[in-house]
């Protein structure tokens, strides 16, 4: 069979969902799960457009207008690597926003340089500038000075953030994988 052959869609119906590993069908149980699992998501939402509004507050009350939020979480995440466009898509930190363009824009504004991959034109490799790496310092000095206040108030515990990272972490692979099992 050749590639393009195998690589068609198929005909008919989308596949059903992975099947779950306990495939767990107990409508009690599912119930009572159901308001928080849809709790989780909403906070899981919130907690990302709150990120992103504490960002762009920082760079107010700094005077740095010429950058957005989603750029300086583009330029922190991107820190001291080169990386390509496709590679910061696959990470998947910036849903809902176009990363083309706002690499376009942190090129134009002089916070990151690009350049053609030599094996594959297509491909642009970009790195920061030491103007991209200032605006990374300071997304890097706001959130160790979060991390400061949380653990000055004390509203969560090594141990306790720990767990929660954990439960995160198992939520993203199950959804990762129902992802990919319907290609």
């Amino acid at each position: 069979m050749s590639f393009h052959a195998r690589m068609k869609p198929r005909a008919g119906p989308r596949p059903d969902p992975a099947p779950d590993a306990t495939d767990v069908t107990d409508p009690p149980a599912v119930g009572m799960l159901l308001p928080s699992y849809l709790e989780s998501l909403a906070l899981v939402e919130r907690m990302h457009r709150l990120l992103l509004d504490v960002i762009k507050d920082e760079f107010e009350r700094l005077g740095v207008l010429d950058v957005n939020a989603v750029q300086a979480l583009i330029l922190f995440n991107i820190g001291d690597q080169e990386v390509t466009a496709g590679e910061l898509r696959t990470r998947g930190y910036y849903q809902g926003s176009n990363v083309s363009y706002n690499l376009k824009k942190l090129v134009e504004t002089g916070y990151m340089h690009h350049q053609r991959c030599a094996i594959d034109r297509r491909s642009v490799r970009v790195r920061l500038t030491s103007e991209g790496r200032r605006i990374r310092d300071v997304v890097a000095a706001l959130f160790e000075r979060q991390a400061g206040g949380v653990l000055h108030r004390q509203l969560i515990g090594l141990d306790e953030l720990e767990r929660v990272n954990t439960a995160l972490r198992r939520l993203e692979r199950y959804w990762s994988e129902q992802i990919r099992y319907i290609y």
